[in-house]
This record gives C-alpha cells, structure tokens and sequence, in this order.
C-alpha cells in the first residue's frame, strides 16, 4: 500500500465533505487488495442519526462495485479550517470496516499531513470485534 497516495486522495475527499452542523470534515481512502482505492467523505444530515461517515462512505462505494477485500484506510480530519489532526475511525465504522477485513492485518493510516500518520490494525483499534461468528452457528 501506498500510505502517502492514499493520505493525499483522503484529504482531497475531504474538500468535498458536507458538515454544516459540526464542521468537522473527514476524508477517508480504502485499498483493496488489489490495489484499487475508493474515497469517501463525511456527510452530515440535520437530524445527525442518517449522518454517514467518510469511512462508511468509501467502504459502501466500494462494496456497491463488487469488492470484498480489502487492506486498509487513510482517515483524515479536522475542523473546518483548521490544521488536519490525527484521527481514527469512530466504533460505527471500525464494527463495519470489521465486517470486510481481517482485523489481524487491515491498516488504518490516521494522518494530519503526507509525511505525519499513525499505523494501527483494526485489531488494535477494536479488540473485540462483533461479527459474523457471534450471529452464526455454522
């Protein structure tokens, strides 16, 4: 994975967020496995609970176009003009992201520039996951 590509493509999808309510705009880039990269951005809504998240946003454009496989995240973020701070994924988007990727080696990359990041797995982020072999008795 490229961090630093994908940090740059998550801060342009942050130019494009929609947070008139709390002005904190996020961009986020998934990978796949194969190397091809969504964005997303957050997108407020007045009434906050339909509000969805930049990493909620590229992993469901990604997975409307078919892929399962992923290998990590870029999350930036900050107030409306302000300096971009380290930011990690909110425990909606973690619990979702854990749904498509091994949380042992999917990276979220948590950025406030290009050459300024932090590394975690999901796993660290979110030890203990809620998934698929908790609902089903296979």
């Amino acid at each position: 994975m490229d961090y630093k590509k994908m940090i740059e493509m998550a801060i342009r999808a942050r130019d494009n967020a929609y947070a008139p309510y709390s002005h904190f705009k996020v961009g986020a880039c998934i990978a796949t496995s194969d190397g091809k990269l969504y964005t997303g951005c957050n997108i407020e809504c007045a009434t906050f609970s339909p509000t969805n998240c930049a990493e909620r946003t590229a992993l469901f454009k990604a997975v409307s176009e078919g892929e399962r496989d992923f290998s990590g995240i870029a999350v930036v973020g900050a107030t409306e003009g302000e300096r971009l701070e380290l930011c990690s994924p909110c425990g909606v988007c973690r619990q979702m992201l854990s749904e498509f990727v091994d949380v042992h080696s999917f990276r979220v990359i948590m950025a406030s520039s290009v050459d300024e990041y932090e590394v975690k797995t999901l796993e660290e982020l979110l030890p203990y996951t809620f998934g698929r072999k908790d609902i089903m008795r296979e």
